[in-house]
């Protein structure tokens, strides 16, 4: 009994420590700090490991190194993109890119995100076409094919994915193929030995160094890229297995967004992969002229691709979509599966409504994962009484990232609307400056409302007693979620 006593008391005063080390040694958001010492006093013990396992805070390691002469590089072309935007010497192709120049601007200084206008932009919002082009694309490549993706099923598309990896490897083309540890858990050791075999490599983002346990579980690579030969790009939501191709019982229809890119835009995810590929897989490849092929483009489309990540003191996304929301003059439409925002970009949200933007917010019907699905809802109830509207899509599962402000601009990529994508999780999204895209992606919205159910705030305040007791509960959690 006493050695009991003893062992309380230890384990009251790791905690009392620890807490003390969370409030005032890691600077970290209010939110996640109150959040993390309610877990640790309530959980005695088990809230210290799952701390360690949970807490740690990437944002002062400099985990990314570039060569001095790259780096050097770097600097310069974002310097003189810099400087013209300030001078005003871009010639714009499109007036919502002329529009947008403090944002541009931003995104140059806090993410060392290139503007490019020579890109052409096609989008996927279903998965059987965006997979029968990518693979369509991936047999056509001569020179490299570059992977990256949180999930890959051991299922028919992925077996589908890794027959025609190994074929292009066999034919003496360069594959790279970069999957996240923990997304990838589930697949038998033996799911890449074909594309090794054939001479194509496999690289895991911060796997386990000790058996069952990872430390690093809550830093996820949730990217998804991909590079052809250094002219194609794809980038979006859309991990690989049956369910995004809308084949899994659970989830029926998968509705998604994804994109496929070419143009100058396509060397920068080129340039993102490699610092990914050079942390997963301990080898800084060479930056050769195959790799970024220099060439004129037809296309008409401005973008930037903006990566976020732990390791920085910025979050380059959610700043993104703060100054999209601030600038929208008459609409702001949003789609995503998981609503968490923080206070800064509920504070701009509600701003905007009731400045009289039209804010609609898309979320799915049916949740995977019900805990953030109970927190979702009870942010969306603080916006309802400020005249943002929300649809729960019900025609399958809602899995899009993407904001469209005014027709004129639009951001689609891997990122949710939560504090997990703004902060734990390495991102990329593409920010696109141009009328003609923005209004397509808006169209789409418009359609999935058709296939949505309207939440109004009359519904919403006639829901059940146990939603009103669990949401705020789930709320408590949601900064660590």
């Amino acid at each position: 009994m006493e050695l009991l006593r003893e062992g309380y008391s230890l384990i009251s005063i790791i905690n009392i420590f620890l807490a003390m080390t969370v409030i005032f040694m890691e600077r970290r958001n209010v939110g996640v700090t109150w959040a993390w010492v309610m877990v640790l006093f309530f959980l005695p013990g088990v809230g210290f490991i799952l701390y360690l396992i949970f807490g740690q805070n990437l944002a002062r390691r400099k985990l990314y190194r570039l060569p001095v002469v790259n780096r050097q590089l770097v600097d310069t072309l974002v310097e003189q993109q810099k400087e013209a935007l300030r001078l005003e010497r871009i010639p714009f192709r499109d007036e919502a890119a002329k529009q947008s120049r403090e944002m541009i601007l931003m995104h140059l200084n806090s993410a060392y995100a290139i503007y490019t206008q020579d890109n052409e932009v096609a989008i996927f919002t279903e998965g059987n076409r965006k997979f029968q082009s990518l693979l369509h694309d991936i047999k056509a490549a001569k020179d490299h094919v570059h992977l990256m993706y949180f999930i890959i099923r051991d299922d028919a598309l992925g077996q589908r994915l890794m027959e025609t990896l190994a074929a292009k490897a066999r034919e003496g083309v360069q594959v790279k193929l970069l999957y996240d540890a923990i997304g990838c858990q589930a697949l038998p050791r033996t799911f890449f030995q074909s594309l090794r075999e054939a001479g194509g490599e496999a690289a895991a983002f911060f796997p386990s160094r000790i058996p069952y346990i990872n430390l690093r579980v809550n830093y996820r690579n949730h990217r998804k890229l991909a590079i052809i030969d250094g002219r194609i790009g794809y980038i979006g939501g859309f991990n690989v297995g049956n369910e995004y191709l809308g084949l899994s019982a659970r989830f029926g229809h998968w509705r998604d967004t994804h994109l496929r890119l070419t143009g100058g835009a396509v060397l920068h995810m080129q340039a993102l992969f490699f610092l990914d590929w050079e942390l997963a897989a301990g080898e800084q490849p060479e930056v050769e002229p195959r790799y970024f092929p220099i060439q004129p483009h037809p296309g008409q489309v401005g973008l930037q691709i903006v990566a976020s990540g732990p390791d920085s003191e910025w979050q380059q996304i959610k700043n993104g979509y703060i100054k999209m929301i601030v600038s929208a003059r008459e609409s702001v439409y949003i789609q995503t599966p998981y609503f968490i925002p923080d206070e800064s970009l509920i504070t701009a949200l509600k701003m905007a409504a009731v400045s009289g933007v039209d804010v609609k917010i898309m979320i799915p019907y049916r949740p995977d994962h019900k805990l953030v699905y109970w927190a979702s809802f009870s942010y969306i109830g603080d916006l309802l009484s400020c005249g943002v509207q929300c649809y729960l899509y019900d025609k399958g599962f809602l899995h899009a990232k993407m904001i469209v402000c005014d027709g004129k601009t639009a951001s689609v990529g891997t990122a949710n609307v939560d504090i997990r994508s703004f902060k734990l999780n390495f991102e990329v999204n593409a920010f696109i400056y141009d009328t003609r895209t923005a209004l397509q992606l808006k169209d789409a919205f418009e359609r999935d409302m058709l296939d949505s159910r309207w939440l109004t705030l009359a519904a919403y305040n006639r829901r059940p007693l146990l939603h009103k007791f669990r949401e705020p509960v789930a709320r408590l959690l949601s900064p660590i979620l």
